[in-house]
């Protein structure tokens, strides 16, 4: 599940993604605009809108699910008749990670391929930056994540090679002062695998 708010760049609503789906249609119950599969009726999100007057701190971009936040928001739902309930233990899809092993990959000249462990699972992934190494602590969009740009990360196959997953830049991350150059955010040796990056922020990480 991701949470993303920007009310400049696309108004005074909060964005709920749960999932892709085919074929998106859309209902609206006052505030609550239900996003769900056209063919399976399976829901796929939620936009709720006039955001400001329950958000405290106004964050824009993406919003920590915590829990305090979760019940809110489920109070919004059923406030509207909405018979569904948002997970109150959302997996973080953007978290730190660990690059456990690194090659070259077989068809290119810069790109490697880099077994990351997250914490529960160990993802492949392509990342073409010139900066990436075996040992290094990263930050690691798992499938599903939403960025900051607004891009959904999937999986893909980069020149014959299967990548689940993305590892990010500071520039990707949307964080202050970010270098507008190449290669990927490295974090301190010491910081644990695992965790939800963008809460760990929040708590005054320095990077």
């Amino acid at each position: 599940m991701i949470l993303y708010y920007n009310r400049q760049g696309i108004g005074d609503i909060l964005i709920i993604y749960l999932k892709d789906g085919e074929k998106e249609k859309s209902e609206t119950k006052g505030k609550v605009t239900r996003i769900f599969d056209g063919t399976t009726n399976e829901t796929l999100g939620f936009n709720i809108s006039h955001a400001s007057q329950f958000l405290k701190n106004q964050q824009t971009g993406l919003l920590n699910a915590d829990t305090e936040l979760i019940e809110l928001l489920n109070q919004k739902l059923a406030d509207e008749k909405i018979d569904f309930s948002l997970p109150k233990a959302a997996k973080p899809l953007i978290v730190t990670g660990y690059v456990r092993h690194l090659k070259e990959h077989p068809n290119s000249d810069h790109m490697h391929v880099c077994q990351v462990e997250c914490g529960d699972e160990i993802l492949q992934i392509v990342c073409g930056a010139p900066n990436i190494n075996q040992g290094q602590k990263v930050v690691v969009a798992r499938l599903g994540a939403l960025m900051p740009n607004g891009t959904i990360i999937r999986p893909t196959v980069l020149r014959g090679v299967v990548s689940d997953g993305m590892i990010c830049s500071a520039r990707e991350l949307a964080l202050p002062n970010a270098p507008q150059k190449r290669g990927i955010l490295v974090l301190d040796s010491s910081i644990q695998i695992g965790q939800d990056f963008y809460a760990f922020v929040a708590k005054n990480m320095r990077v």
